[in-house]
């Protein structure tokens, strides 16, 4: 069985698409980072644990039930875990897996039992429309950041990461009695943490995540920076500050402002190829047609719209959509099993605010073929 592992949004949520049998638990609720809201914080969520628990026992045998439930009830009590969470929590149990995931954007209340897991608030979170990397880097040290338009959080870099001058060129190649001092110097010295860190970042983070990165330095450190880098994420436009001298909410602000015309290009790419499919019969938002092309492996993209539920679910061997109600244990967001229909296969997913929603159905799919 899968475990759970505390951790900010995984980079990875291909474990979730794996068809696997009932019930899988999805329950979602915004959590604060001060102290009072903490505390209602786990109140809640033993609420949603006691509802959770009652829809269980009521469909499932008593010994299967308790299986299900018991790492929920001890997350419930588990006081330093709740004193650590971010903006929002998501927590996945089925009878082989169990992940909880701290997330840094706030996300609907949700406590649902179904046949397959909900998990369109994640794909919201994880797709890389709008999410950024952001690297604050000085001469002799460097910080990781990741967000998006909301919120910017210091990534937890791993011990052996080389965020520091030190760190990067070891003891010897820092010590001051084998330099003169002379800019020469300093600058090969510069020139080289820049690389090993630019390798780091690039490996173990960029690659995975696949987002853009932001870099914010002085101006004669973007230049020196750039000129070393191999980070196909990094873009070309940058913040030329000392991010030593800005507050996490500023670099935020000043880093949405390179993003956001690229995530609004994307977006208006998507829904541009939608109306133009639709002109050639090549895109559809009704939600049979789009049952039937997801099911036949058609969808090579599908928009779906941020925060709208549809109760239901879809019948793989026929493709039907069959409508229900939320309460019962068997019915999910029939949007929810589009988007993990067409991820196994192969398809994208992109969740859309509604605003910029193109249709009216909740759901518009761009066809292969």
């Amino acid at each position: 069985m899968s475990t759970r592992t505390t951790s900010p949004m995984s980079e990875r949520l291909s474990d979730l698409f794996i068809q696997r049998t009932g019930p899988c638990v999805s329950i979602y609720m915004p959590t604060g980072r001060r102290s009072p809201e903490k505390q209602r914080d786990t109140a809640r969520f033993r609420q949603f644990v006691d509802q959770v628990g009652s829809v269980l026992t009521a469909e499932f045998p008593v010994s299967q039930a308790e299986e299900l439930m018991a790492p929920l009830l001890e997350l419930a009590g588990n006081e330093r875990f709740w004193e650590h969470t971010l903006d929002g929590v998501a927590v996945l149990r089925a009878s082989d897996f169990y992940h909880v995931y701290n997330l840094q954007r706030t996300v609907p209340e949700r406590a649902i039992v179904a046949d397959s897991f909900h998990i369109k608030p994640l794909l919201r979170i994880a797709q890389s429309a709008d999410r950024f990397h952001l690297l604050a880097i000085t001469r002799d040290h460097a910080r990781l950041f990741q967000g998006d338009r909301y919120v910017l959080d210091e990534v937890q870099l791993d011990p052996g990461f080389p965020n520091t001058l030190l760190k990067a060129l070891g003891e010897h190649d820092n010590d001051p009695q084998e330099y003169t001092n002379t800019s020469d110097e300093i600058d090969q010295q510069t020139q080289r943490f820049f690389r090993v860190v630019d390798r780091a970042v690039s490996d173990q983070y960029s690659k995975l995540a696949g987002i853009p990165l932001i870099l914010a330095s002085l101006h004669q450190n973007q230049a020196a920076f750039r000129t070393v880098s191999h980070n196909a994420q990094l873009l070309d436009e940058g913040i030329a500050i000392n991010p030593d001298a800005l507050t996490p909410d500023d670099l935020r602000e000043r880093a949405w402002k390179i993003a956001e015309p690229r995530y609004l290009a994307r977006l208006a790419g998507f829904v541009d190829d939608f109306h133009s499919g639709k002109a050639r019969q090549l895109a559809t938002d009704n939600l049979e047609a789009i049952t039937m092309a997801v099911i036949g492996g058609r969808v090579r993209v599908l928009l779906v719209e941020d925060e709208r539920m549809i109760p239901g679910r879809i019948d793989p061997s026929t493709g039907s959509i069959l409508h229900g109600d939320l309460t019962d244990a068997h019915t999910d967001d029939l949007l929810d099993d589009l988007a993990e229909f067409t991820l196994r296969m192969a398809g994208d997913v992109v969740i859309v605010p509604s605003a910029r929603m193109p249709t009216q159905s909740g759901a518009a799919a761009i066809y292969r073929f």
